[in-house]
């Protein structure tokens, strides 16, 4: 039976999609993750915006820890700098390979910039759960299907007042879908860019002989 990731590392996972929860970052790494190492003009050029508020989203992107920087001669160059954001890509190439019938998306080490809209869409939905108490109901739902309130707090040690108010939050925006039986109301997470990503950071964290490499 697959486990709940432990507190520190749910955290730092928590906190690095925080950070690609953003339109303009998640093209950023995106670009990085299919060409390599880049320069500040080339990503600048690749994702159309001006090149200070570029420069301005890599020195976060960098202070976050996701990204590194190599000086070569006169010019700085970036790249990703852990392989968990990688594994992002990784996982919502094959959602949008599904969800359009695109196979090549779906084929094992193809890299290729998805359309703009699509990475907009997914950073927008990242932002709304990308939040530590939001992740592990939608991680508890994940690993344990279908669930009731008590349930998900017993299973995730949290509170009940706050697992209520969480849930009719995922529930607004379509994360989770609720059924009533009798007194009691169930809940299960929805498909899309939510259940993936839990997906995504357990497979990325049961992959690794050191845990702590997350």
């Amino acid at each position: 039976m697959v486990e709940q990731l432990p507190e520190n590392i749910m955290k730092k996972a928590v906190r690095g999609i925080s950070y690609i929860a953003h339109p303009l970052r998640l093209r950023i790494l995106e670009y990085m993750d299919v060409n390599g190492a880049s320069s500040v003009s080339a990503i600048t050029k690749a994702v159309d915006e001006e090149q200070a508020i570029v420069s301005q989203s890599l020195r976060k992107l960098r202070e976050a820890g996701l990204v590194k920087t190599e000086r070569r001669g006169i010019f700085i160059y970036y790249n990703i700098y852990e392989e968990y954001p990688a594994s992002i890509f990784v996982c919502i190439r094959k959602l949008f390979g599904y969800m359009t019938d695109n196979f090549r998306f779906l084929t094992d080490g193809f890299k290729a910039i998805l359309p703009r809209d699509y990475t907009n869409m997914v950073a927008n939905q990242i932002k709304l759960f990308a939040n530590y108490d939001k992740m592990r109901i939608l991680e508890y739902l994940t690993l344990n299907g279908e669930s009731n309130v008590s349930d998900i707090v017993k299973g995730i040690n949290s509170d009940a007042l706050k697992v209520s108010q969480y849930l009719k939050r995922l529930r607004d925006d379509g994360f989770v879908v609720a059924r009533k039986e009798g007194r009691f109301v169930f809940y299960n997470i929805t498909k899309g860019v939510h259940k993936t990503a839990i997906e995504c950071i357990h497979k990325r964290y049961g992959s690794l002989k050191n845990k702590e490499d997350f």
